[in-house]
């Protein structure tokens, strides 16, 4: 999965980008499992001369279900990613139609998550952002390690004041570094973030 460069603004680069938990398809999983369970137990005893037609009836049949309750989940899964840049948080759905929901990082101004029990054992959760101006509260379900990317979206944001309200023109790479290096020293990222988002920006 990657976010198409074309969608990034002049100086944008992507820092992390995901697809909501694998939790999503649990009951789709099942689901398939039992339409498929089903359709073996029904292929198996159709019987009689019209045997062809009654069998590929079956699978039809089955198919359709399978859509309804398990494959359109499956697709709106495949097709949602949510995406942090150095200057926005993205929630892009859809198949055909694409739907976009950009926050930018300047104006985020609270982020907690919300883990159940279960969640914390699988490792996910709902990520709900208080941000100003028109977006108010945010909620992006199924976020793997929410901790991981509320850390994520802090250090985005912080390196993002600093380079809106640091003064001069436009930032340089050498800037960015300095800001990475910054963060870095103060503890907000740790060594291994640091060198990823640094080759993140030498490669853009």
């Amino acid at each position: 999965m990657t976010f198409p460069k074309k969608l990034l603004t002049s100086g944008e680069v992507v820092v992390h980008e995901v697809r909501p938990h694998w939790k999503a398809l649990v009951g789709p999983a099942f689901w398939t499992l039992l339409v498929a369970v089903a359709t073996g137990f029904l292929f198996v005893k159709a019987n009689g001369s019209h045997r062809g037609p009654i069998r590929l009836a079956i699978v039809g049949a089955a198919f359709v279900v399978w859509w309804v309750i398990g494959g359109l989940t499956i697709l709106r899964w495949w097709f949602t990613e949510y995406v942090l840049t150095n200057e926005r948080l993205i929630a892009r759905t859809g198949v055909i139609a694409k739907r976009a929901k950009d926050i930018p990082l300047e104006t985020i101004n609270d982020i907690t998550f919300h883990q159940t029990i279960l969640d914390r054992l699988l490792g996910s959760g709902d990520l709900i952002l208080e941000s100003a101006g028109e977006h108010g509260q945010e909620v992006f379900d199924d976020i793997p390690h929410p901790a991981d990317m509320q850390k994520e979206i802090y250090a985005a944001a912080e390196q993002r004041r600093i380079g809106v309200h640091g003064g001069g023109g436009g930032v340089s790479v050498a800037d960015e570094l300095a800001k990475l290096a910054d963060l870095r020293d103060r503890g907000i990222l740790t060594p291994e973030e640091f060198e990823t988002r640094k080759r993140r920006l030498l490669e853009s």
